[in-house]
């Protein structure tokens, strides 16, 4: 069974860093393009950043490039997202999703698109607050 498991979320100052991982389990992920998204209350899904097979590619929002970053290591079936000078407008319940790699196109022209993905995470909550 295919399954996305996000982590590392929590509550943080206004200016400060967390990083969230997301495990996946029943596939291999060298094959999928990873997409994180984030849903704030009152809101709808928006992407945040998303990322190709090998990590060569990746491509953000405008409202976080420049202080969040994406990562994967195949090996441990993981993808990361580090984020720093977090603002309280970050405050959302983040989310991981996965397609097959050949559907997820990294210029951007998708890859920030809900419908582009089939499988996702249960998400992880993130608080921004003094």
């Amino acid at each position: 069974q295919l399954q996305l498991v996000e982590s590392g979320g929590g509550l943080v100052q206004p200016g400060g860093s967390l990083s969230l991982s997301c495990a996946a389990s029943g596939f291999t992920v060298d094959y999928y393009g990873i997409g994180w998204f984030r849903q704030a209350p009152g809101k709808e899904r928006e992407g945040v950043s998303c990322i190709s097979p090998s990590g060569g590619m990746r491509n953000y929002a405008d409202s976080v490039k420049g202080r969040f970053t994406m990562s994967r290591d195949n090996a441990k079936n993981t993808v990361y997202l580090h984020m720093n000078r977090l603002k309280t407008e970050d405050t959302a319940v983040y989310y991981c999703a996965a397609e097959s790699a050949s559907a997820v196109d990294l210029d951007g022209s998708n890859c920030h698109l809900e419908q582009t993905y089939e499988y996702w995470g249960q998400g992880t909550q993130v608080t921004v607050s003094s």
